[in-house]
């Protein structure tokens, strides 16, 4: 059975770690992905992922919309699906859901998504904190929210960058409920210090 998964790109720093996620969505045969890029995320694509263009971005999914469209699909309750992800999620995005300030395609379908209570992901970008930023996430974490900041583990022996953003990507899939194997998994402390002794050894 075909699972539809909404993903929002906003402009916070991180634009890869929406990226990735749409790239192992794109080989699940099946998920059918949809997409929405704010603006901001469009710029931040030529700063930071200059592998990207919004051509190739927009490929990674079945369906695209545009972020100004409040009568897109999925800005009504009525488009059913298995859950939205918001990666990365600006302050300003987070803000906007947490008020019910529906003013761009984004937060109306994250809008949305609460009021039928269905999964949302948010992955928030952003560094330190503030107190209206905590406030804001624990408003949407006491309405159910999943926020998942893209915080590194080093249990895995991370090598590179990818290996950071794949275990980040890893953990979005868990939660959407979608089997992967994106990154190494805690296999007990044994085995941590096993695999530490080999990467020493083969160093």
């Amino acid at each position: 059975m075909t699972k539809k998964i909404v993903v929002a790109i906003t402009g916070a720093s991180g634009t890869i770690y929406g990226l990735r996620l749409l790239e192992a969505l794109a080989a699940d045969p099946s998920v059918e992905t949809h997409l929405v890029m704010s603006p901001w995320a469009k710029e931040n694509l030529a700063v930071e992922a200059t592998d990207y263009t919004e051509k190739t971005v927009r490929a990674l999914a079945e369906v695209v919309y545009d972020d100004r469209d409040l009568g897109a699909s999925i800005a009504s309750g009525s488009f059913q699906h298995d859950g939205m992800v918001i990666v990365p999620a600006s302050m300003k995005t987070v803000a906007a859901i947490a008020t019910g300030l529906a003013d761009n395609l984004i937060a109306r379908a994250a809008d949305v998504t609460l009021k039928e209570r269905r999964p949302l992901l948010v992955v928030p970008r952003e560094s330190p904190f503030n107190q209206i930023h905590l406030e804001n996430m624990l408003k949407l974490a006491r309405m159910g929210v999943e926020i998942i900041p893209p915080i590194p583990a080093f249990y895995n022996q991370p090598q590179t960058i990818d290996d950071l953003i794949d275990h980040n990507t890893m953990k979005l899939l868990d939660h959407l409920h979608l089997s992967n194997d994106y990154s190494r998994r805690w296999q007990g402390l044994a085995a941590a210090k096993q695999a530490a002794r080999q990467e020493a050894f083969h160093a």
